[in-house]
């Protein structure tokens, strides 16, 4: 269990955030087209997983515009946007915000997700979503960066995310 913040009052966040050299866990997430995706589905990719408690929120659609951004300038990365919503709203986020440069993945249907990441929102007014975190992979699903931000409100370090690559 990892304690963070969310406007300054504690919140418990359960599961294990993978830490730099751990292989990833597999995951199953939900794609904007109801697919079912597992972490096989971006093979021999590098991968930045943008962790979210909802792109519904400022500073959740503020990274996802900061990743986006980015992305286009990145060699063999794709950027995951991983949250609760239901893909029809992250979908409808992008579409709205022009954002063609990352994928947007809903854990609403395998909550294994959250725990297997740790970023399980336990209690408080967000039980149920993830914590705002970031890890990124290798080719492999080697961990090269993670980082689960102490205040939920607060943007993630990108900088620190993307030298990792």
């Amino acid at each position: 269990m990892s304690n963070v913040t969310l406007g300054g009052n504690p919140i418990t966040v359960s599961g294990t955030l993978p830490q730099t050299g751990d292989t990833a866990p597999n995951f199953t997430l939900t794609t904007q087209g109801l697919e079912d995706v597992t972490l096989d589905n971006w093979a021999g990719k590098r991968k930045v997983l943008n962790i979210v408690p909802s792109v519904d929120t400022p500073t959740c659609a503020t990274s996802t515009r900061k990743f986006n951004e980015k992305a286009s300038s990145l060699d063999n990365t794709v950027v995951l946007v991983i949250s609760a919503d239901l893909p029809f709203a992250a979908g409808r986020f992008c579409g709205a915000e022009g954002l063609e440069n990352v994928t947007t993945l809903s854990s609403f249907r395998n909550y294994s997700f959250q725990e297997d990441y740790g970023v399980a929102i336990q209690d408080g007014p967000l039980a149920g979503l993830t914590s705002r975190a970031v890890v990124v992979l290798d080719e492999n699903n080697k961990v090269l960066h993670s980082e689960l931000v102490g205040e939920i409100k607060e943007e993630p370090n990108y900088e620190a995310a993307l030298s990792a690559l």
